[in-house]
């Protein structure tokens, strides 16, 4: 079982990388629960209620008022008693008649005292009834408290648990397709998002051990953080510069004569995107038969020469003095297509033919060995003119398909990536025989569209491919894109991903040869361990600002969902991918960012959403929510990967 945890996981080999899915399995628990409040405590030991203290005092008022007359009845008798005893004693009254008047004025004090002390026991009684309601109502404010404290106790146990679960859990994962797919078609952008999607893609493959090759036709420089991170890594990147390092290409010197000629043929449609394979077949035939006379291994220099020759364009002398080409040459050149109505048309031809391939007469003129190395950038100019660059790249693009052709199948899809950036600005018949090149040598290939025409969208997505979509500023690329993806998806947007894109930089400066100073001493790198990170971080304007990231990450951690709608693609974020792939249950629909840095986030996994919660289920079966993060205990991290070297 693979481990997932950011720290444990490591590249695989056998997927590519398109950025990293933010998804929030645990959601925040929000503030912890509020205890009981206090005044609920100091109601237990406040005094009885002041309404029933209240009820107390009435009622010994009204007992009160009820036994005055008692009172002064028992003081009467009371009074009595005394002056019959005095009467009694002074003689004025027989004893027997005050004997009768003292039993009878006694007897009714006493009734009086006993009634009066009957209403004070039941007026006591009343005290005493209302204070136990009172210790009651105590007694029951205290059980309800504690079980308001036990309550408490266990909702804090239940958030701090939760708490603990969003604090650790993984929060992007990462989003790859399979190598067993043949393509990765990638709509719209910017020049910055393809930088970082370029970035990711290809560090990726070359720390798992691949070799890549990128065409820019964007003239935006966008692998220039690539080339940082692969010299970190301990690799010597070679970088053509089009037109500078024309004379230094070699590519397509070792091509078979019917090859290079169909090259030059489709290098000259550049300029002509009405002309048919009819057209194209009649161009080949000329150069053909022009290779045949010059024999292998000839220049682009020597071509133009002979179809200025057979143009009748200028003086030949010049080219026979100069040893473009030689007397005999000359003369087969002249008798090539005979004479007659066809001659007008080879004529115009070869004419049309020089013209666009003067552009190429540099090329590999003078070609240098170079050492080997598993990152190739050929660049264009900016400064170069704008159809210029149409006929350079066009040339690098079939000079490869051809090279691919002549390869034998690679026994490991992808080992070897070529990226096109700008892909939009070549033919559409180049970009079919580059598919078919790639696929059947089981070589990856990147392709980049700047805006959907209808050649990219005949051939978006076209076998088995992944289609990935980033933001598209044009209204109509936006609908067509749209229903591509499918209006009824809720894609979770990072609020981190919003954040990073708006202060974002753009891209300045351009790409610096190497092929001049390819003789040159190396520079003196340090040695260290291949960290793929640690190297992002040192090597790469995004990972110069990933504390800055970091910090926001912990303080942005909120998403929000939106759907595939056109409004929405125009507003996506620099970074922002929507990957679509076909599986075996189904079609996939994700929203990545594609910002390298994000590898270097402390929550950020290799391993896939699925992947991880099928880990989780594994390691734990009680984990039923598919929380999708490990137990913290996984063992040892593995080794690092080489950059050389890298794992299989």
């Amino acid at each position: 079982m693979a481990d997932v945890h950011p720290e444990h996981a490591q590249l695989q080999a056998d997927r590519i990388y398109l950025g990293w899915q933010y998804i929030l399995l645990h959601p925040d628990p929000g503030p912890p629960p509020k205890r009981p409040s206090p005044g609920e405590e100091a109601a237990a030991q406040e005094p009885p209620d002041p309404a029933a203290s209240e009820l107390l005092r009435r009622e010994r008022q009204l007992e009160d008022m009820l036994n005055r007359p008692v009172r002064h009845v028992r003081l009467f008798m009371l009074v009595l008693t005394v002056l019959i005893l005095g009467a009694a004693l002074s003689g004025y009254l027989a004893w027997p008649f005050a004997l009768l008047g003292l039993v009878a004025a006694g007897g009714v004090a006493g009734i009086c005292s006993y009634a009066l002390l009957q209403g004070d026991r039941a007026v006591r009684y009343r005290v005493l009834e209302q204070q136990a309601k009172d210790e009651r109502r105590r007694q029951e404010r205290d059980k309800e408290l504690f079980r308001a404290q036990e309550e408490h106790a266990q909702r804090y146990r239940e958030w701090q648990e939760s708490k603990e679960r969003h604090d650790r859990q993984l929060t992007w994962y990462a989003v790859s397709v399979p190598d067993e797919i043949d393509r990765i078609d990638v709509a719209g952008g910017t020049l910055p998002g393809w930088s970082a999607l370029v970035t990711l893609i290809g560090a990726t493959r070359l720390y798992s051990g691949g070799h890549l090759t990128v065409l820019d036709l964007s003239e935006g420089a966008i692998a220039k953080d690539l080339i940082e991170l692969a010299r970190k890594g301990g690799d010597d990147p070679l970088v053509w510069v089009l037109p500078v390092d024309l004379p230094r290409l070699d590519l397509g010197a070792t091509l078979k004569p019917e090859a290079f000629a169909d090259v030059l043929a489709h290098v000259v449609s550049v300029s002509e995107e009405h002309r048919t394979t009819r057209d194209l077949s009649f161009d080949n035939a000329i150069l053909e038969r022009v290779l045949e006379v010059l024999g292998e291994n000839a220049t682009i220099s020597q071509v133009t020469a002979a179809l200025r020759a057979l143009a009748q364009v200028g003086d030949p002398r010049d080219d026979l003095r100069f040893g473009l080409i030689t007397a005999t040459q000359l003369e087969r050149i002249g008798t090539l297509f005979g004479r007659g109505v066809s001659d007008r048309v080879v004529i115009e031809r070869a004419w049309a033919l020089e013209s666009q391939l003067r552009k190429l007469e540099s090329l590999g003129t003078q070609a240098v060995r170079l050492p080997p190395a598993r990152l190739r950038v050929v660049s264009m100019d900016r400064q170069a003119g704008v159809f210029g660059n149409r006929v350079l790249g066009t040339y690098v693009a079939t000079a490869l398909t051809h090279i691919l052709r002549q390869s034998p199948a690679s026994d490991r899809p992808w080992y070897h990536t070529i990226i096109v950036a700008g892909a939009d600005k070549l033919r559409g018949d180049v970009l079919d025989r580059l598919m078919d090149a790639c696929e059947t040598s089981r070589t990856g290939l990147v392709l980049t569209y700047r805006s959907l025409t209808p050649t990219v969208r005949e051939r978006l997505g076209r076998g088995h491919a992944a289609v990935a979509f980033m933001r598209l500023g044009n209204a109509e690329d936006a609908r067509v894109a749209s229903e591509h993806v499918g209006t009824e998806h809720r894609l979770e947007l990072a609020q981190l991903t919003e954040a990073i894109s708006d202060s974002l930089p753009g891209l300045d400066g351009g790409y610096t040869s190497t092929i001049a100073q390819v003789d040159d001493e190396h520079e003196d790198r340090d040695e260290h361990a291949p960290d793929l990170a640690g190297d992002i971080t040192e090597s790469t304007e995004w990972g110069r600002t990933a504390d800055k990231i970091s910090e926001k990450e912990r303080v942005l951690q909120r998403s929000r969902e939106f759907l595939v709608e056109p409004h929405q693609l125009q507003q996506l974020p620099t970074t922002s991918v929507i990957v679509t792939d076909a599986t075996a249950e189904g079609r996939r629909v994700r929203l990545a960012d594609a910002n390298p840095a994000i590898l270097t986030f402390p929550k950020t996994t290799l391993g896939e959403l699925e992947e991880v919660r099928e880990a989780v289920l594994a390691l734990d079966p009680r984990a039923g929510d598919g929380d999708g993060e490990p137990p913290p205990n996984l063992g040892p991290p593995p080794p690092r990967l080489d950059w050389r070297k890298g794992r299989q």
